[in-house]
């Protein structure tokens, strides 16, 4: 019973999936972190002539306002002009963050669209528990790796910002467009140092974070047992169902019998009811067969409907063990069958 409830197994494919539809995915906030904002740089730098030529506008606006008195529809005018030109500026670069945040989150886990974490749900807002998850060990291993993080990336940000110090002595000589080349080149080094960094940390922080998804959602030999029968249904139910799919296989299977050409039989045990349509098929097709009661009643039926009875023991037997009900007869079987049908049809004057 123990090893039953310990909770040892992989986690099933269908646990896995109830666990996405509940909203429940392996998501590193690290991953994501660090690929926004390594579009976002690379979207600043692209941007930037772009951005530099709406900000010299709007200065160069503000500029040619000197002198002019103030009035409310002055004042309308300046924050238009103001609100238009700061869009330009940062809706490019806001559509391409959120671009990214939709990668980063594909990337992980794909397409996943559910409401479920959007239901509310006031378990979370009890402020008992939520006092107690916010002093937790948990989360105190969290404030750690943070802080962490962030010592060890501004640290090897630091160390590069003090090599670059030491060229401010040469780099004063330079005229002012080239030192502002110098400081915009280090800023990108600095800033692609610290995202490689970060970068790493994230590569860490995803395998942490799906191992623990997984070993979340491990199971007990108990659950996947209950599971399996889930899935497969309740043994009883599905006797009934098959039984009763058997029961309208039989009602199809004697609605045939009237049709069929000759009843076969062995003569008490073993019934096979065939049809032979030359436009249709190329050979003679079974379309019942049955043995003991049923064999009766097939042979009732085609009593009832003066359809010919043959009896032919190894022949019905044969047809009865090695054909299916609506599939043909194998060509080891031509000759005999072809024999009774020659016979039925002399019977019936064809």
């Amino acid at each position: 019973m123990a090893d039953d409830a310990e909770k040892t197994e992989e986690p099933t494919p269908k646990k896995i999936e109830d666990a996405q539809k509940e909203g429940n995915v392996p998501k590193s906030q690290d991953t994501s972190g660090v690929i926004t904002l390594f579009v976002a740089i690379l979207a600043v730098l692209m941007l930037f002539p772009f951005i530099a030529e709406h900000m010299t506008n709007l200065f160069k606006y503000y500029f040619s306002l000197i002198g002019t008195p103030l009035d409310k529809p002055f004042m309308i005018d300046i924050a238009i002009v103001t609100f238009k030109e700061i869009l330009l500026m940062v809706l490019p670069l806001a559509t391409a963050v959120a671009i990214a945040g939709v990668v980063a989150a594909l990337a992980q886990f794909g397409f996943l669209f559910t409401t479920k974490s959007l239901v509310p749900d006031f378990k979370k807002i009890d402020p008992i528990k939520g006092t107690k998850n916010l002093f937790s060990m948990k989360k105190l291993i969290e404030g750690v790796k943070i802080t962490f993080k962030a010592h060890t990336t501004l640290g090897i940000g630091f160390i590069f910002f003090f090599f670059f110090i030491e060229e401010l002595p040469t780099v004063a000589l330079f005229n002012l467009h080239d030192q502002l080349d110098w400081l915009k080149d280090k800023m990108i080094i600095i800033a692609f140092v610290m995202l490689f960094v970060i970068f790493i940390f994230a590569l860490i922080d995803i395998v942490i974070v799906r191992k623990q998804y997984f070993d979340g959602l491990k199971m007990s030999k108990q659950e996947i047992k209950d599971e399996m029968k889930n899935m497969e249904g309740d043994p009883l139910i599905k006797s009934k169902i098959k039984q009763k799919q058997m029961e309208i296989s039989r009602q199809r299977m004697m609605a045939e019998v009237p049709n069929a050409d000759v009843v076969i039989t062995n003569p008490t045990h073993y019934a096979v009811a065939i049809k032979y349509d030359e436009e249709k098929t190329r050979a003679p097709v079974v379309v019942a067969k049955g043995m003991d009661n049923m064999a009766q009643q097939i042979k009732k039926i085609a009593r009832e409907n003066d359809v010919h009875i043959v009896q032919n023991p190894p022949l019905a037997r044969s047809l009865y063990a090695e054909v299916e009900i609506e599939k043909p007869i194998p060509e080891a079987l031509f000759g005999a069958v072809a024999e009774v049908l020659a016979y039925v049809y002399k019977m019936n004057k064809k």
